[in-house]
């Protein structure tokens, strides 16, 4: 059986999607029991850019992509599955994932948001917390990965508070 360190990472985007207050959209995902909030995030397919990819997750996520992309990661940041969920999320093809993430000012109203907008909807609930919180609401193999995100777009948030978006 493969070891961690032998599947390659599948390659994804990531949405920062701040309101105009600097608050970051965070959605309860429908799969996972207890409090499994997270941000936007997908693969990206074949052949597919990560603007365009980052564009395309959110309106199947959310249900818009009324917004802008503002800042972009320096680098690809990632996170490795926990063993049990390595062995059937993608059928077992990938270690994690390596994304590139996406601070993006929402251009749209919170009547826009409809998370049953795709066939087939990845959450429940969504709402708007302050960036420094989603590192708590996450899944815990993903803390680090989080923590990497509000520290490299806390300026990036506090920026649109500033400029009164």
């Amino acid at each position: 059986m493969n070891t961690n360190k032998d599947l390659p990472y599948r390659l994804g985007v990531g949405a920062v999607l701040l309101n105009t207050r600097g608050l970051v959209l965070v959605a309860k995902r429908i799969d996972t029991p207890g409090e499994a909030w997270q941000m936007p995030q997908g693969g990206i397919d074949k052949d597919e850019n990560p603007e365009r990819a980052v564009m395309r997750e959110l309106k199947e996520e959310v249900g818009t992509d009324n917004a802008e992309i503002i800042a972009a990661s320096d680098g690809w940041l990632h996170y490795d599955l926990p063993k049990k969920l390595r062995r059937t999320l993608w059928k077992g093809r990938f270690r994690g994932q390596k994304q590139k993430w996406y601070a993006m000012r929402y251009l749209g109203t919170d009547d826009e948001i409809d998370l049953q907008a795709d066939k087939h909807p990845e959450f429940s609930h969504w709402r708007w917390v302050a960036l420094d919180q989603v590192v708590d609401l996450i899944v815990p193999f993903k803390r680090d990965l989080y923590q990497q995100i509000v520290t490299e777009f806390s300026a990036v948030a506090q920026n649109l508070v500033d400029k009164g978006a």
